[in-house]
């Protein structure tokens, strides 16, 4: 066996190199990435060192953003705020607006991509007096992942997370704090078509917190019957809970409103708005639930048909013979079922409002804010603005500066070090990222301080052995603390394999076999007084050995006057009748069966001429030459017993002293 917890090892120490980046603003064009590890050290000179495009930033002539998210005419909302008063007028914005048209054919153009539908229309909303509605309550709220250890929720000042757990905003139980209308949240005027408006009497008499509009009750259950039990919004229900979080996390209140926003740049305002605009009439819409009545159309997600009399989900950007089935009716990107149906066209595939923005623009890690500056710091393939890609744990700037991956999450050197360099059990000082890290049995060491405790030699790259916490290079090791084989007597060194048994051991070619000398090793064996044998050898030489057969006995044998036999072996001398579990008796030391005994040796009974056995210690009576069984010792004429009392013979039988004097008489 092999001994686990043996002292001596074979470089036994971990080195656990660190990932280091750097991020640098650029402006133009971008620079490819360098990784650098700690224990080879890139450091950053102008700024070029960071991992996978760990920092780029970009900057545009213009005051736009990258690619499609470029618009060619810029219109304010005509509410931002969600404290606008009630004065405010209604807008929306006629069709042969020219800029209107020139930003649609940017939309539209075509695509080699195959299409489910027709050229989406513009949507011309109406929006609501009081704009944007969004009543979210965060503060205090538990967190769901760390439970009892989160006080509540507290805001960063910028990045949506906790203060207190570091976790995510959307990770706490964050709630409305009322009913929520989606066209509310967006800002929109209920449609004028009363089958198409969401109703909180309507939703919560059936017992959900939404319902598709315009529907009977018998079709909205075979609605929520087509979706996911934990994705139904019945109230009270884990569904309820998730919808909530899906209208947090699919339209996100910064995207909705400049309003929301802390970190869009006045200048940069006019650009929001455009792409708040342009999307609104473009991409947005709102789907509705109907029947299929007169024709099969094709799901295009699914690729399966939506019969006859089922209900579908129909996206009019996509015409309104085009439909879903319900489950179906997911974003492409992140893959969850768009809440209350509501839904962004691009490059004629379904999205939700928030990969819908993340496809046109940059979106910050840290703030979840859309970014329109034309410079951003790009870091762990993630877009942030230049002031948010900061440590993790003192909010410092990285931009230019050297960072460590930790949890998927960047430290600057000083924090990481603080709080997550190990320290060296010789020096006692932190191992900093540029050093490397040696490690053995949960301790660390410098480089420089691995070395051994007794003659200080650096035992990096060599075998060593370890002693009360202590290490030590081999021939120190053997001088102090080697124990010796039992088999050659010689000692163990530094890196050498040692077998155990008991208090007992050797050298893994002294842990042999005493007969055949044949390795042991890992194989079983046979311990015997102080000799080691292999299971062959033993048997050979002490294994029970079956009487008749001479065989080894294995398992199920049978001892006979002292001796073993097989149990297929201990058979009847005579007949050959297994005798294993049955009663049997023994002539001249020889086993027979009952049968075979009472036909070959037993005396036979006057009266009635069959053997008289003996076995289970029958009785039996003798008289001169002649022998009975007990029951059968009885007289001739009255047929009473005769055990112990007296007869009197009559030629061949035996007859009672009643029945003798009756005779005479």
């Amino acid at each position: 066996m092999d001994h686990k917890d043996d002292p001596w090892t074979s470089r036994s120490f971990g080195s656990t190199p660190r990932k280091t980046y750097s991020a640098e603003q650029y402006e133009g064009s971008s620079v490819r990435s360098k990784p650098s590890y700690n224990g080879s050290v890139l450091y950053a000179g102008s700024g070029s060192l960071y991992s996978n495009g760990a920092s780029v930033k970009y900057s545009d002539s213009g005051k736009y953003g990258k690619k499609k998210s470029e618009f060619l005419y810029r219109k304010p909302l005509p509410v931002t705020s969600p404290e606008a008063d009630d004065e405010d007028e209604d807008y929306h914005y006629g069709k042969n607006n020219p800029r209107d048209q020139m930003s649609w054919e940017k939309y539209c153009r075509p695509t080699s991509r195959p299409t489910v539908g027709i050229t989406p229309p513009r949507i011309e909303w109406d929006y609501r007096k009081g704009g944007i509605l969004v009543q979210e309550v965060d503060e205090g709220q538990p967190c769901l992942t760390c439970r009892e250890t989160c006080p509540g929720f507290t805001p960063h000042m910028w990045r949506k997370t906790c203060n207190s757990c570091k976790c995510p905003r959307e990770a706490h139980d964050v709630y409305h704090e009322e009913w929520v209308n989606v066209r509310d949240r967006l800002g929109f005027k209920p449609p004028t078509d009363p089958d198409r408006r969401s109703s909180r009497e309507k939703s919560i008499s059936e017992g959900f917190s939404w319902v598709p509009p315009g529907l009977p009750s018998a079709k909205i259950e075979e609605f929520f019957q087509q979706l996911p039990s934990n994705k139904v919004p019945r109230l009270g229900s884990p569904g309820e809970k998730y919808r909530d979080k899906q209208l947090i996390l699919q339209l996100p209140k910064q995207d909705l409103a400049l309003a929301y926003c802390k970190h869009v740049e006045a200048q940069h305002h006019p650009s929001y708005e455009d792409f708040i605009h342009a999307r609104n009439e473009i991409a947005l819409d709102i789907g509705y639930v109907k029947e299929t009545t007169n024709y099969n159309t094709e799901c295009p997600q699914c690729h399966q048909m939506v019969g006859m009399g089922e209900v579908g989900v129909v996206a009019p950007k996509f015409g309104d013979r085009t439909m879903w089935h319900p489950a179906c009716f997911v974003c492409s990107s992140c893959e969850e079922l768009l809440v209350d149906l509501t839904y962004c066209v691009h490059d004629d595939l379904l999205y939700c409002e928030r990969h819908y923005a993340e496809q046109l623009k940059p979106r910050c890690a840290a703030c979840d804010e859309l970014i329109f500056s034309g410079e951003y710091t790009k870091a762990m393939s993630k877009d942030w603005h230049s002031g948010h890609f900061c440590c993790w744990q003192c909010d410092e700037s990285l931009t230019g500066q050297r960072y460590v991956l930790r949890d998927d999450h960047p430290y600057c050197i000083k924090c990481y070090e603080s709080v997550f360099a190990n320290v060296c059990e010789e020096c006692n000082k932190t191992i900093g990222i540029d050093s490397k890290d040696l490690s053995y049995k949960d301790k660390h060491w410098h480089e420089a301080c691995f070395l051994c405790n007794k003659c200080r030699v650096s035992l990096v790259d060599k075998q060593f052995g370890s002693k009360a916490d202590k290490i030590y290079c081999g021939n120190c090791y053997d001088a102090q603390f080697a124990s010796r084989c039992d088999g050659c007597g010689e000692i163990f060194r530094a890196g050498t394999k040692k077998m155990e048994y008991k208090t007992r051991q050797w050298h893994e070619k002294c842990f042999c076999c005493c007969v055949c000398k044949t390795a042991i090793g890992t194989k079983s064996f046979i311990p015997r007084e102080q000799e080691i044998y292999c299971a062959t050898c033993y048997e050979e030489k002490f294994a029970t050995r079956c009487v008749k057969c001479n065989k080894i006995i294995t398992s199920g044998g049978v001892t006979y006057k002292n001796e073993p036999w097989h149990r297929e072996c201990f058979t009847c001398t005579h007949c050959n009748t297994s005798l294993a579990g049955q009663r049997f008796t023994s002539r001249d030391e020889k086993p027979y069966c009952a049968d075979c005994f009472g036909e070959l040796f037993a005396k036979r009974c006057t009266a009635c001429s069959k053997p008289i056995t003996g076995i289970g210690g029958t009785r039996f009576i003798s008289f001169e030459d002649r022998h009975w069984h007990n029951d059968c010792f009885i007289c001739a004429s009255c047929k009473t017993s005769l055990v112990g009392r007296g007869f009197i013979t009559d030629a061949d039988d035996i007859i009672c002293p009643e029945c003798a004097k009756q005779k005479l008489m």
